[in-house]
């Protein structure tokens, strides 16, 4: 299989209008504009995020015009494709903080000297209102509203915000504007970047590409979310990067390899084969983990991870019984330390869970707890260790 096959069918779901067109586009030597946006509402970046990251790269490695596109602007609204109900309003300074806080993370997977960045607001902020009704002519709003997740919203009596309506124009314009001839998002983001191709068609009268991407399943078997706490986070720390990654079912190990590495995919065939003989998938899961950690991290770091997990895991040196705790508003989300340790009782004031932490004795999934007022992200099965004998499983039930 050449680039452009493995490029196109890699952690592939669809391509619009054709597999077949695009491949003969790029085949024909011309730099192409490609961009991948993203809105900067959150601040962490899990392996499912990457899947698109990793495409974007894989087009700049091949010599095209690369954009990684900050949406400050349409963040102003907020994409709702896979949401329930309106999304929360941010400024435009927690948008900017957030946005550093992905690029720097986002760093371990882009080549920022090959991908450009740019930010809708340069364009976006400039249409005047005529101009905005003039391309709101290109959309049926009956199209937004037969939306699924719109459609059963407003069909339950649920607010629905006429700015809503907006996202996908300014989306689509974020395409024509930067005359782009591949858009690439995650499957939920189809309808979305439609609208890109209507513009390029009637104002430009250019075909152009949609690439949409396949989802990593989370820990779970579900689709990877931060409200599900099945995620792996990019920042997460090797040791708890490596156990994630051995949690997954065994069925999930080739996904895995396909979407989540840069293993080639000869190599694939033959993990796919040996999972078929009699070898151990703990084996398999294992160098997966360790591959997972090396690409975001280095070698060094895992075989600690490795080496740590089978000490604690594997031999047991945690005890076999351990005190369980629910703490589900705490999952996925950031808490205070201090506030975390009174939450499981290990201290009765926030003067008395600082000095533990000051003193060293703290551990959350085998990392030490530096400061009071660290932020800490607690996902189900979280180990809390304070001292050598308290130790304390985190659970949602």
């Amino acid at each position: 299989m050449d680039n452009v096959d493995e490029l196109l069918t890699r952690g592939v779901a669809n391509i619009i209008p054709s597999k077949d067109q695009l491949k003969k586009l790029l085949e024909n030597g011309k730099t192409l504009n490609i961009y991948l946006g993203i809105d900067p509402t959150a601040t962490r970046i899990h392996l499912g995020h990457a899947v698109p990251l990793r495409k974007l790269q894989a087009f700049a490695d091949l010599g095209h015009n690369v954009t990684f596109l900050i949406g400050d602007f349409t963040a102003l609204i907020g994409d709702t494709s896979d949401k329930d109900t309106e999304r929360p309003v941010f400024t435009p300074e927690e948008i900017e903080q957030n946005f550093q806080t992905y690029k720097k993370q986002a760093e371990k997977i882009i080549d920022f000297s090959k991908v450009k960045i740019q930010k809708n607001s340069t364009w976006l902020k400039k249409l005047t209102f005529e101009e905005i009704i003039k391309l709101c002519q290109h959309f049926s709003f009956g199209d937004f509203a037969g939306r699924e997740l719109i459609k059963k919203r407003l069909t339950a009596s649920k607010h629905v915000g006429l700015h809503e309506g907006m996202y996908p124009v300014m989306q689509g314009y974020d395409s024509y504007f930067m005359n782009t001839d591949i858009q690439i998002g995650g499957t939920d983001q189809t309808f979305n970047m439609q609208a890109g191709r209507i513009l390029q068609k009637d104002l430009h009268n250019k075909e152009s590409f949609i690439l949409a991407t396949e989802f990593l399943e989370g820990t779970d078997g579900r689709k990877m979310s931060k409200s599900w706490g099945n995620a792996i986070w990019l920042e997460d720390e090797p040791n708890v990067m490596f156990a994630k990654t051995m949690s997954i079912k065994d069925e999930l190990i080739i996904q895995y390899y396909t979407l989540a590495t840069n293993t080639s995919l000869s190599e694939i065939e033959e993990i796919k084969k040996k999972l078929d003989s009699d070898i151990n998938p703990m084996d398999l899961k294992k160098e997966l983990a360790h591959r997972v950690v090396t690409e975001l991290y280095n070698q060094k770091q895992a075989d600690e991870a490795q080496d740590y997990f089978e000490k604690t895991v594997q031999q047991k040196e945690l005890p076999e019984e351990i005190m369980e705790i629910s703490l589900v508003d705490a999952i996925g989300s950031g808490r205070l330390a201090t506030d975390v340790i009174i939450a499981i009782k290990f201290a009765e004031s926030r003067t008395e869970a600082k000095r533990l932490i000051e003193q060293g004795g703290v551990q959350i999934d085998n990392n030490k707890i530096a400061s009071p007022n660290s932020l800490v992200y607690l996902e189900p099965g979280s180990i809390i260790k304070v001292g050598k004998r308290r130790i304390i499983r985190i659970t949602t039930s």
